[in-house]
């Protein structure tokens, strides 16, 4: 009797903890903005067609505005970095392609588990990766 007690008494205790360590759903989706206006602050489009060369430079944006690559992964197209400059920020970099000639590219940043939507971060991002991906299509000698 006692060692059921004893487990029934673990299980809660393991069961509780858990619970207390899964973010809330409602905090993640918690956003000030609109989802429409967040996603057109997140995403831009490219002319351009080769996901591997995107996912490269926005690797290489990333390193440049002094984010640590966390992940990268080739098949999902996704790239995760974190910035540690007195404040913790973790952004998430998705590529897919848009028809036939374009890519899309979607940033995701995060401050502890807040969704940023201050678009300053963003446009940060956006006008390095413009510049990378054009210096990329035109080398200079």
């Amino acid at each position: 009797m006692k060692r059921k007690q004893r487990l029934t008494t673990v299980l809660l205790f393991a069961l509780v903890f858990l619970a207390s360590c899964a973010p809330s759903t409602r905090q993640i989706l918690a956003t000030k903005e609109s989802q429409v206006k967040l996603r057109a602050i997140q995403t831009r489009v490219f002319d351009a067609t080769d996901t591997d060369k995107m996912l490269r430079t926005v690797i290489a944006t990333l390193q440049d505005l002094g984010f640590i690559v966390d992940k990268a992964d080739h098949v999902l197209g996704a790239v995760s970095g974190t910035k540690l400059d007195q404040y913790i920020l973790r952004m998430t970099v998705s590529v897919r392609p848009r028809g036939d000639t374009q890519l899309l590219v979607r940033a995701n940043a995060q401050y502890n588990i807040t969704a940023v939507e201050n678009p300053e971060p963003y446009q940060q991002f956006f006008d390095a990766l413009s510049k990378a991906v054009f210096l990329t299509a035109h080398p200079v000698d």
